[in-house]
């Protein structure tokens, strides 16, 4: 009991915040499972680890329950002899089975921690299968090295994204001309009803878009009784021609660095990356931005959506006035949701990212010092949800956002907790809800100011438990 309450102390607090060699429940995943979860986006496209099976399960499982669909992946199953003398042989045979067996049109090779260690060299290894004769001379084999003990889960989806570009446009740049397409990076969102918004707002501009990777179906598709493999739904033929495109924009800056930097400087691509544009401001930016590229107007049926959204802001901004919220999770998002909040009139006091970096800080620090209600934030990248609960028990707030991991923090603390990110694997379908657009920031509102209420009722003796909140 003494133990429990010193744990909520500030003492307790400062030395959590002091420790240096350990992380305890950090908000991110690692390399692999951001680049199964970009190879999933491509047509008849097989994910392949080359690494152990259990590295492989684990992304597998992680997928599987947050969208509660089933994913299919591969690994060349590496152990202890493969460690000794390298994973040659394994990426050789490994090869030939998934293909032969799945018949994938492409497979996404990224590598785990075994592979970097010992210095497997992936393009190499990827000849050597085709000279064993493993695959067709013209299979493409798109690869990326994705080691987990650096970065997180934004680089590998992005390295992955970058090795699947190159794979699959040698040849086919042409110097000077255009396409007349714009490409769309939705970057690490879970939530992929998001894609299919995007593609919504596009197809009402007459704008003509690839998205770089639309895995909305690989992850949401309909229960017809029979399995579909592969439902990537952006083509081999459409990623291989992004290269000739009008424009390239991300909407997760932070997931998509090193993808853009490829486009802009191999391509001469305009470039543009948004912070996950939450809420109304943020999308208007956005919408502004596709508008200047293409040429192509806004249309009134989305400014009709946008008055919708506006008033279900109006109806709602009293339940989210000097409400005081703690967020966590990637870079992008929690710039997106300090954006939103502040935008409602909350105030964002407590905003932990595992994977953000001192720019990142700087950043966000920028964006807070913007409103009046981000004056008393305080941010911290690098820190993680240990952090989190010794800032939630000394610095009381009302609300947390965040994926699933905060549940215990958040029920420690007595406060609600509001779902967003990955994984979410104690609530269903939420990734079946947009989270970006005019429709999405009323999913927000919805959400944030019902879950409010909710606790008002829940925390009101009779006297006070009324019809009307």
């Amino acid at each position: 009991m003494k133990t429990e309450e010193w744990i909520n102390t500030v003492e307790y607090k400062e030395l959590n915040f002091a420790r240096k060699s350990l992380v305890i429940n950090p908000a991110k995943a690692c390399q692999p499972l951001g680049a199964f979860f970009c190879a999933s986006g491509f047509e008849g496209t097989l994910p392949y680890e080359h690494g152990s099976q259990g590295c492989a399960a684990y992304f597998r499982n992680n997928l599987s329950r947050h969208y509660r669909e089933p994913f299919p992946a591969v690994s060349d199953s590496m152990t202890e002899d493969a460690a000794v003398f390298g994973g040659r042989a394994n990426m050789i045979e490994g090869l030939k089975n998934a293909h032969d067996i799945y018949k994938p049109k492409m497979i996404a090779m990224c590598t785990s921690c075994m592979s970097e260690v010992i210095g497997d060299d992936l393009k190499a290894f990827i000849s050597n299968s085709r000279d064993a004769g493993s695959i067709p001379k013209d299979f493409p084999v798109a690869y990326a090295h994705t080691p987990s003990f650096i970065g997180s889960h934004l680089a590998g989806y992005d390295n992955m994204l970058n090795g699947i570009i190159e794979c699959l446009s040698e040849g086919r740049f042409k110097d000077g001309g255009r396409n007349g397409k714009i490409n769309i990076i939705p970057g690490f969102d879970p939530h992929v009803e998001n894609i299919r918004e995007l593609r919504r707002y596009m197809s009402m501009m007459g704008v003509d878009c690839t998205v770089l990777a639309d895995n909305s179906e690989s992850f949401d598709s309909p229960l017809t009784g029979e399995y579909q493999m592969y439902k990537g739904r952006t083509t081999l033929d459409e990623a291989g021609d992004c290269v000739n495109a009008q424009a390239t924009i991300s909407m997760q800056a932070y997931a998509s660095a090193k993808t853009l930097k490829t486009l802009k400087t191999a391509y001469g691509q305009t470039t543009e990356s948004f912070r996950y544009p939450l809420g109304i401001s943020a999308f208007d930016r956005f919408l502004v931005k596709v508008s200047e590229i293409t040429g192509k107007p806004v249309p009134k049926g989305i400014k009709w959506e946008r008055g919708i959204a506006v008033d279900a802001a109006t109806d709602a901004h009293q339940y989210f006035h000097g409400k005081r919220f703690a967020v966590f999770g990637d870079p992008d998002v929690m710039l997106g949701l300090a954006g939103f909040i502040m935008e409602m009139g909350g105030e964002p006091a407590h905003i932990v990212c595992t994977n953000g970096t001192t720019k990142w800080g700087k950043e966000m620090q920028a964006l807070l010092a913007s409103s009046p209600f981000g004056a008393g934030a305080r941010v911290y990248p690098g820190k993680d949800l240990w952090h989190m609960r010794s800032l939630l028990m000394t610095e009381p707030v009302d609300m947390l956002i965040g994926d699933s991991h905060g549940k215990y923090a958040a029920r420690d603390a007595g406060i609600p907790q509001v779902r967003i990110g990955f994984p979410i694997v104690d609530r269903v379908n939420l990734h079946r809800y947009a989270t970006l657009g005019y429709r999405g920031a009323i999913n927000l509102i919805t959400w944030i100011a019902n879950a409010f209420i909710e606790e008002t009722d829940r925390k009101s003796d009779d006297a006070h438990f009324e019809l009307l909140r």
